[in-house]
């Protein structure tokens, strides 16, 4: 996450700071960068309100090629990894608001395209939690292990540390993984079919 940034409280001091956001945000579109677009969010955000509609829009057509390719994300990348951030960020935010099918559909798809083991375990108890019928407070308080995330690790924004390991909730949430599992399977059945209809047009 070391891309260079412009020195914020140098725009803050500048006359034109509207113009130098709108600036930045064309070029940030422009470059198609997650993680810039973060930064910029940082910044400013009353003059940015439509930025993270934009972040969450290319995390999910990156998640889309990540997908048909077969690759998997490398949270070693920063941009792969600013992808990533947004795509858990927003389906956390599903998750609060309740939507928690939506919710459960981006953690399964998490779980399925990401390469770190820790984080793909991670995506996939939320995922499982979900469909036990944990709400989002009842995750946090009864499954979620804040008390041990390092705030100076990168790596936790995200939830990975949990009451029990992660082996013995997968264990717990058996019936719920599997269905998971062929939840993902027909996703992919279904992205197969898409596939070859686009081919014949």
């Amino acid at each position: 996450m070391n891309e260079e940034h412009p020195d914020l409280e140098v725009l803050k001091k500048n006359p034109q700071l509207h113009q130098n956001l709108k600036r930045l945000e064309e070029e940030i579109k422009t470059k198609r960068s997650i993680s810039r677009g973060y930064w910029l969010l940082e910044a400013e955000e009353e003059e940015i309100s439509t930025l993270f509609t934009f972040i969450v829009d290319e995390a999910f057509d990156r998640l889309a090629n990540i997908l048909v390719s077969g690759r998997k994300f490398d949270m070693d990348d920063p941009k792969q990894w600013a992808t990533v951030r947004a795509l858990y960020e927003h389906a956390i935010q599903r998750y609060s608001g309740e939507d928690t099918k939506r919710a459960s559909e981006i953690f399964l798809l998490l779980s399925h395209s990401v390469a770190d083991e820790e984080l793909r375990d991670a995506m996939m108890i939320h995922a499982a939690a979900i469909m036990a019928g944990y709400d989002f407070d009842a995750f946090i308080e009864n499954l979620a292990d804040i008390k041990t995330v390092d705030p100076n690790d990168a790596s936790a924004f995200f939830i990975t540390g949990f009451v029990r390991s992660r082996q013995t909730i997968l264990e717990k949430f058996s019936k719920e993984v599997e269905k998971g599992m062929a939840l993902l399977g027909r996703m992919e059945t279904n992205r197969g079919k898409n596939q070859k209809l686009q081919t014949k047009k």
